[in-house]
């Protein structure tokens, strides 16, 4: 993504079902920054039985590094998950028309991520009524969180 006419790179950690573990942003996509990003999701949320990405060479890099190289899961559609998951990010970007600065996009990626996790509830899988059940109880848990 552009921040102020410059390449950088937003860095997500997804679990399973969608939801974002971990945002990272840096200037580089080299396996610094792709250790950076594994070393802070695996110490926050323990060590997973498979890890999924996509075939850039510094992911590899960093699972050597950390020593969790076999657990790398690498396929055509694998990661799918991981890039429909900037879906709701880049709308919302677009919306706020860009960043400026990278402390305000890694601040503004963190936060979403966790409001996003809170009150998406695969509206797809659940019938109307257990789906407002579910938004009104995240909203009541929310503000309880607020006050």
């Amino acid at each position: 993504m552009k921040l102020d006419g410059e390449m950088v790179y937003l860095w997500r950690a997804v679990d399973h079902e969608g939801e974002v573990i971990e945002s990272y942003v840096t200037k580089t996509r080299d396996k610094k920054a792709a250790v950076a990003l594994m070393e802070k999701a695996l110490k926050r949320n323990g060590s997973p039985e498979a890890i999924t990405t996509d075939s850039l060479r510094s992911y590899g890099a960093a699972l050597t590094g950390l020593g969790t190289r076999e657990k790398q899961e690498v396929g055509r559609w694998d990661n799918n998950r991981v890039e429909n998951s900037h879906l709701p990010f880049r709308r919302r970007e677009r919306t706020m028309l860009r960043f400026r600065q990278m402390r305000t996009l890694q601040k503004f990626a963190s936060v979403h991520a966790n409001v996003h996790n809170h009150f998406n509830h695969e509206h797809h899988s659940l019938d109307r009524q257990t789906y407002k059940q579910r938004r009104s109880a995240a909203l009541a848990e929310w503000q309880a969180l607020a006050s």
